[in-house]
């Protein structure tokens, strides 16, 4: 294959293009490789591990859109897993349009330069509705008796039936939630494989977000996390070998590095209490009101946007924040821009967390007040993300006995409150979003360490170094 792409002269200029392989294993550093992880240990010998300079917020959406577009935040738009819609007065996270994405994606260039060129992405977000090629995300059904149903959406449409016939349904409730497993990697994997077996894009991009959980769960250093390294590294080998039996070009990296927690920081309860925070009382139950709201914070693992409905109050909004205990830091205008974070999605202020902490998307002051979907994994209706999610609450006995005595009574027709999940955040011992650099940091190797020169790249390089990667 070639790229045709036109000189400063009007000339074509004929570039070969290799097929390539990127893979996004969530949470993987420097630090982590080892013994745990014999096949990336290898790769990284013979490649020479690149640090990744961090985004903020360093999560999943704003850091993939970054790697893809080749701008920060404050041009693509993503500022977070989530943010406030001020004109529906609603918090929505996890959201999968890829319009969101305000900035063209690399796969777009790249067939601009030669419309042979074809790109699959496996699972990385804001995918629906994109002009990838190939497009593999995770899409449940919901009917209308609360069941939520494991299922995908792909582009074409006929590769949702081809991949659920050859690999059987996604396993999406161990995709996430506190019944997670190397099973869920493993079908992205398989699904990689089959579409380059069927299809052979040009670019695969591929998902592998397994050694997050128990980074979350556990911590970085914990004798868990050893043994889900063990599990990514061989669905790694495996799709290494695959492409590196087609003469590919690879390269694996990283979003951010996961650091210890031992303080949860309950953002939301501080501004309740300074009587900023409005909530509406449904069934004896308090949901957040934030259209109501003089002031709230979308949090987002170590990070939080905090938006305030009238600028007279921002200083007083920023002196509440100054005294809550874990609020590392308090961005404004001027440090947004700096941080190149501001954006009209950003909340007025922007908070960091301490080293040690995290923030809770919690806002009732007693527990019987939780709404309902608290304890239970529903990534859309919480606003805010929710670690706590990967935890059977350990007050409930016989978790996996109750989930399937509930299912069963979903599959007769009744109704029945997947209420699995404890509001113990306590329990969560690693979070991301600050910005973190060195080797506890993201990552990016390559098995062509010609194209990775230098020990250290940005992250807005990332679309850089893909691209080279395709022409050479």
């Amino acid at each position: 294959m070639e790229f045709h792409c036109f000189g400063s002269a009007g000339g074509i200029i004929l570039v070969h293009v290799r097929k390539t392989l990127v893979i996004n294993a969530v949470g993987l550093t420097q630090t982590l490789l080892g013994e745990s992880t014999p096949a990336l240990t290898a790769f990284a010998k013979a490649s020479r591990p690149v640090i990744v300079g961090p985004v903020l917020p360093a999560v999943t959406c704003s850091v993939q859109a970054t790697y893809l577009t080749g701008t920060w935040p404050d041009e693509h738009g993503i500022v977070g897993n989530g943010w406030y819609n001020r004109d529906e007065a609603e918090i929505r996270f996890w959201r999968q349009s890829a319009r969101l994405v305000q900035r063209r994606r690399l796969w777009t260039m790249a067939r601009a330069m030669d419309p042979t060129f074809t790109c699959a992405n496996l699972f990385w977000w804001n995918a629906m509705y994109s002009d990838a090629d190939f497009t593999v995300t995770p899409r449940p059904m919901y009917p209308a008796d609360g069941r939520k149903i494991p299922d995908i959406w792909t582009n074409p449409p006929g590769l949702r039936e081809d991949l659920q016939l050859e690999l059987g349904r996604f396993p999406l409730f161990e995709f996430w939630g506190p019944a997670t497993s190397i099973r869920s990697t493993r079908w992205i994997a398989d699904a990689a494989i089959h579409v380059d077996r069927t299809h052979s894009p040009t670019l695969s991009l591929v998902y592998l977000p397994h050694l997050d959980y128990v980074l979350q769960r556990k911590g970085p250093s914990s004798a868990a996390a050893a043994h889900d390294l063990r599990q990514l590294d061989a669905v790694c080998a495996d799709l290494i070998a695959h492409w590196q039996a087609q003469d590919a070009s690879i390269v694996i990296l990283s979003e951010y590095g996961i650091t210890p927690v031992s303080r949860p920081v309950h953002i939301n309860r501080a501004l309740r209490q300074a009587g900023l925070l409005a909530v509406r009382e449904e069934m004896g139950h308090e949901l957040l009101d934030a259209g109501a709201s003089a002031a709230f914070a979308v949090a987002d693992h170590q990070v939080a946007h905090v938006y305030v409905a009238d600028p007279r109050q921002l200083g007083h909004v920023w002196s509440v924040l100054e005294r809550v205990p874990g609020i590392g830091s308090l961005m404004s205008d001027g440090s947004k821009i700096k941080a190149r974070l501001a954006h009209e999605r950003c909340g007025e202020i922007v908070a960091v967390a301490a080293p040690d902490a995290w923030f809770t998307y919690y806002y009732w002051l007693e527990d019987d007040k939780a709404p309902d979907f608290a304890r239970t994994v529903d990534i859309h209706r919480k606003p805010g993300f929710d670690p706590v999610e990967l935890f059977f609450d350990p007050a409930k006995k016989l978790p996996k006995a109750r989930i399937a005595w509930k299912l069963a009574r979903r599959a007769m027709g009744m109704r029945a409150l997947m209420d699995v999940i404890p509001l113990t955040a306590e329990l969560v011992h690693g979070s991301h979003g600050r910005p973190i650099s060195g080797i506890d940091g993201p990552m990016l190797m390559s098995n062509r360490p010609d194209l990775t020169t230098r020990q250290e790249i940005e992250a807005v390089d990332v679309y850089k170094v893909i691209m080279d990667h395709l022409r050479s």
